[in-house]
């Protein structure tokens, strides 16, 4: 009965060398083996296929395939290719290439930083195919990574136990208002007293946002809370009154705001990109990481503070 689960690919690469080259002696050459290591391995392929695969007729003449050793060969080097396939996919894989990569991210990433990360990332892998996870919920950022669903996410302050991170920015905190209603430079908190607000619903930056306005004594007066970045912006457009929000949510270049420094600064949110602790991260999931701590270093909020009025 033959065993085929005991046939080793060695045994068919020595097959496919000796049927190709018809003789031990120059498959060995190709091989760089002995001729009795070929001879070795042609042997051990017969006793696991119970079968014959050459005729030996012997001295300098070629070896012939058996009908049997026809069949095994032809299947068999169809197997090589399959194997040959999967190592150079592999290869790909081990070099970032190649996969699957599911990212957590939130609004204000998504529409700033995330394009020009998965351009360049894409530049480098365009076989790997990305998916987001997009939420303003902290929990679910979380949740998302713990479960495996999302391999690597941006997360906003502290990480939660059992994730590892890399500190990628801290996004400052800025005035957005309407062109003219505070004069150029430094807003003092203070001047926000008789001023309606535009906040957001709880979030961990409005929560940060909050604390930082009442520690410098100032109550918001909120009359209108989305946790949509372009409708805060156009209720600030439309007179509704005005917002405090991390700069990476605003639209520096949009004519119809203006934004300001507060003094005192609110203490900015930090931004991380995350992963589980103790999980092997793929290799693209790893050139996402470096590739995100390049860019953010490279583009940092804080440097594009000339821009606020």
């Amino acid at each position: 009965m033959t065993t085929i689960r005991d046939l080793e690919l060695r045994h068919l690469v020595a097959l496919d060398a000796v049927a190709t080259h018809g003789t031990f002696a120059r498959a060995a050459d190709v091989l760089g083996y002995t001729q009795s290591a070929v001879s070795q391995q042609i042997a051990a392929l017969e006793r696991t296929v119970d079968a014959k695969v050459f005729d030996r007729p012997g001295g300098p003449r070629s070896v012939e395939l058996t009908p049997f050793g026809e069949v095994l060969l032809e299947r068999g080097r169809d197997l090589l290719r399959r194997v040959d396939a999967l190592g150079h996919e592999l290869d790909r894989f081990r070099e970032g290439h190649l996969g699957h990569l599911t990212v957590g991210t939130f609004q204000s990433i998504s529409s700033t930083v995330l394009p020009v990360i998965v351009g360049r990332f894409r530049e480098m892998s365009p076989d790997v195919s990305i998916q987001l996870f997009e939420t303003d919920a902290d929990e679910a950022l979380n949740d998302q990574l713990m479960s495996g669903e999302t391999e690597v996410a941006f997360v906003v302050g502290d990480v939660a136990e059992g994730l590892e991170s890399r500190h990628l920015l801290t996004d400052p905190f800025v005035l957005i208002a309407r062109p003219g209603q505070f004069p150029a430079g430094v807003v003092p908190i203070a001047d926000l007293a008789r001023e309606p607000m535009i906040g957001q619903r709880e979030n961990s930056c409005q929560l940060l946002n909050e604390a930082g306005l009442r520690a410098s004594g100032h109550e918001p007066n909120y009359v209108f809370r989305s946790n949509d970045n372009g409708t805060v912006s156009a209720m600030v457009r439309a007179g509704m009154g005005v917002a405090v929000m991390p700069l990476l949510c605003t639209e520096p270049e949009d004519p119809r705001t203006s934004l300001h420094d507060l003094d005192p600064v609110i203490p900015g949110r930090n931004v991380s990109i995350a992963w589980r602790s103790g999980r092997t991260l793929s290799p693209a999931a790893e050139a996402f990481i470096d590739i995100t701590s390049e860019v953010c270093a490279a583009t940092s909020a804080t440097a594009d503070l000339a821009t606020v009025g």
